[in-house]
């Protein structure tokens, strides 16, 4: 969305109209919704502008719920927005410290910012792109302790803070069609102010969850967080904001509820051990914490193969940060092995993952011409160091 159509969809009519349009109008008949919108005499530009904004609230529903229907978007301002429920234990970090006083440096749409302000602090918004900045100030406005300013986050003045909050641009600059960026010294604001910042006050930052762990500080507390089994991004805590005691923490939010798991150090890997009756694969957020170790031992279990984040037991034990899957039988890594093995076993629906093995699941599947009212999971893998094949079945 550019400034032009911003500026039309903020009047009274332009509002008006974005409630009058239906998804059906936005999503499955976009030809017949801009012809009968563009007769009634709207502009082609707030046509646009509201059609665009319809399908960007359809999608933001898995982040902010009911809430994305009177929320305001740009692309690239979704993409990178925090979740709600994320947000949530964001925010309930600063008021648990009793930060009042809180800076949301590059708030982007203004996802984190709403969650402090929902805990009545009083936080100030800040976004170095103007339509963001103003689609944040929208979206903030039922809010009365929060605030919005079009500023740098360089630009402004730690001091009046009790603590800051960044989310550095880790896009391309726009409001969509952006690429992401791969390099830290690319991202906006830079980490070396953010880490100087954390140097003298309490900082939180959001990181994309591949972020280089070679360069996270000694000082900080960092958790990888994963929702429904997607990892969704590295959060680094400083002074207040992290628990002491606690320097990697993965925790993990599905719909059973909010597990963690904490540490003060990376784990120490568990020894391999032959392949038992179950095959456990941890969560990605205990993969990113390297906190492999410590969920072995609450499993009993050992590793599969050396540097293969699969692990194996003979007992099924449940645990929140792990995927269960009970091993069937053992082959060779074969083609034409498998494809006539699941053919006998009239497999049809076939879960296909893989670690350690250079083979694409999606085309893989395709070359099993699978056929069949069956389903199992199929994982290619190596076993103390030798590829091969477990066929499966999905306990949890």
């Amino acid at each position: 969305m550019d400034r032009a159509e911003l500026v039309e969809l903020l009047t009274p009519s332009g509002l008006t109209l974005l409630d009058s349009v239906g998804e059906t109008d936005a999503v499955t008949d976009v030809v017949g919704a801009v012809s009968r919108l563009r007769a009634e005499g709207h502009s082609a530009t707030l046509v646009a502008a509201v059609l665009t904004q319809v399908k960007l609230r359809r999608k933001a529903v898995g982040k902010f719920g009911d809430f994305a229907s009177r929320m305001l978007f740009t692309e690239a301002g979704l993409e990178q927005a925090t979740r709600l429920r994320v947000a949530a234990l964001h925010a309930g970090r600063f008021s648990a410290a009793g930060l009042r006083r809180v800076a949301d440096l590059g708030c982007g749409i203004g996802g984190d910012a709403m969650a402090l302000a929902a805990m009545d602090l009083a936080v100030t918004a800040v976004d170095a792109d103007e339509v963001t900045a103003t689609v944040a100030s929208y979206n903030l406005a039922p809010f009365p302790t929060a605030d919005v300013r079009h500023a740098r986050a360089e630009d402004v003045d730690a001091s009046e803070f009790d603590a800051l909050y960044f989310d550095p641009a880790r896009r391309s600059a726009g409001h969509s069609n952006t690429t992401r960026l791969t390099r830290p010294e690319d991202y906006s604001p830079s980490l070396d102010l953010v880490f100087d910042r954390a140097a003298s006050r309490p900082v939180g930052v959001k990181l994309g969850p591949g972020y280089d762990r070679s360069l996270i500080p000694d000082t900080a507390e960092a958790q990888w967080i994963s929702v429904d089994g997607q990892v969704v991004e590295l959060g680094l805590w400083f002074g207040a904001l992290g628990r002491p005691g606690i320097h990697r923490s993965a925790l993990v939010l599905n719909s059973e509820g909010t597990h963690e798991l904490t540490a003060a150090a990376d784990s120490d890997d568990v020894d391999v051990r032959p392949l038992g009756q179950y095959l456990y694969e941890p969560d990605g957020a205990v993969i990113r914490a390297r906190l492999i170790g410590d969920v072995a031992r609450t499993l009993d279990a050992g590793m599969l193969s050396p540097g293969i984040a699969y692990l194996t037991g003979d007992q099924e034990v449940r645990s929140p940060f792990v995927s269960t899957f009970r091993v069937l039988e053992r082959f060779p890594l074969d083609e034409r092995t498998l494809k006539r093995e699941l053919a006998n076993r009239k497999i049809g629906t076939l879960e296909v993952k893989k670690r350690g093995a250079d083979i694409d699941p999606a085309a893989f599947r395709k070359k099993m011409a699978l056929r069949g009212s069956e389903s199992a999971t199929l994982v290619l893998t190596r076993v103390d160091g030798k590829h091969a094949a477990l066929l499966c079945e999905r306990v949890r």
